[in-house]
């Protein structure tokens, strides 16, 4: 019998934690939005595995190392202990198409709008054992890239006003999400769990 599963894939800077304008490469410059620690708890009582999927071409620009990157996410569970909560998995993408690397270059087709993370995480959910069900899946994120990948994955999607604010870039790319709102609390409050 197979174990279906929801998941919630998130958007890193502008979703979850406040997007400084430049690359958040030390703990002291990650910061959580309001509420969102509360929001990936509640996603998370209702059953939904949450996943972490960003775009991190800080790497590939040379502003930020893979191991910053990583402590970041590391950082970001220890934040979530605070809310009783934890997250499933961080994905992350080093590339840049304006920044070739050879280290990097084979990761180009995870970069959103592509589904590469989000292929990647339903793969390694498959190995142990968790079917996603994509109908019951969602993905939020402050960007049109973040819409479009949610999109293209079969999944629900969610567009934040926290981070970049890309509504109007939606409408005129045609490129729409399912929900708009102000925050990832209410994404969750006001839509997913509604």
């Amino acid at each position: 019998m197979p174990n279906y599963i929801k998941v919630l894939f998130l958007d890193r800077d502008g979703t979850i934690n406040e997007d400084t304008g430049s690359y958040v490469a030390t703990r002291e410059q990650f910061r959580l939005i309001e509420r969102a620690g509360e929001a990936i708890a509640l996603a998370r009582e209702a059953g939904f595995r949450i996943v972490v999927v960003t775009n991190q071409a800080g790497i590939a620009r040379g502003i930020a190392t893979v191991g910053q990157v990583e402590d970041i996410h590391l950082y970001l569970s220890e934040l979530l202990t605070l809310y009783k909560t934890s997250i499933d998995g961080c994905y992350y993408c080093p590339s840049h198409p304006d920044f070739p690397h050879p280290d990097d270059d084979r990761y180009i087709q995870c970069r959103k709008p592509e589904t590469g993370m989000v292929d990647r995480a339903v793969a390694d959910f498959l190995a142990d054992g968790f079917i996603v069900d994509r109908s019951s899946s969602f993905f939020i994120g402050d960007k049109v890239l973040d819409v479009e990948c949610g999109l293209r994955a079969g999944l629900r999607t969610v567009l934040v006003r926290t981070g970049h604010n890309e509504e109007k870039l939606c409408l005129e790319q045609q490129i729409i999400p399912d929900f708009i709102a102000d925050d990832l609390y209410q994404a969750i409050t006001g839509y997913i769990l509604s």
